[in-house]
Parts: structure tokens; C-alpha cells; sequence
């Protein structure tokens, strides 16, 4: 009975407060990982506004990419004439 009271003094005196000292440090890791993820988020949301015109400006490169594409066939058919 007696070393059954010293095992419970030993572990009330040295392991609880290591396990709760272990427990300490995963919660203060939480928070910053919760604190990054709260910053992820905030940046992402203002990514989103400044995404609203890109469509349009793909829309435009499409066009520009059609009009030299017909201004590369006529000039290499040129060329091909010209080289034989």
C-alpha cells in the first residue's frame, strides 16, 4: 500500500507537470499554425478582387495571338516562296 502512494506522489510530482509541459508546447504550435492559416486565408480573399479583370485580359490575348498567328502564316509562305 505504501509504494502504492509513492507511485501516485511520483506521478502527481514529475509526470503530470512533463505531460502537461508536452501539452503546452502542442497548443502554443496550434496557434501559431491556426494564426498562418488566418493569414493564408486574408491574403487569399484579396487575391480574389484583384483577379476580376482577367478573363477580359485573356479574352484580348486570345485576339492578339489570332491576329500574329495569320501575320506568321503569310510571312513564313512568303519566305517559302522566296527560298524555293
Amino acid at each position: 500500500m505504501v509504494l502504492w502512494w509513492i507511485g501516485s506522489v511520483i506521478l502527481l510530482v514529475v509526470v503530470l507537470p512533463v505531460v502537461i509541459y508536452l501539452l503546452n508546447r502542442v497548443l502554443a504550435a496550434t496557434e501559431r499554425v491556426r494564426a498562418a492559416t488566418d493569414d493564408i486565408l486574408a491574403g487569399g480573399v484579396a487575391l480574389i478582387g484583384k483577379l476580376d479583370g482577367v478573363p477580359d485580359g485573356l479574352a484580348e490575348t486570345d485576339t492578339t495571338i489570332e491576329a500574329v498567328k495569320v501575320g506568321a502564316v503569310r510571312y513564313a509562305g512568303s519566305v517559302a516562296k522566296l527560298l524555293g
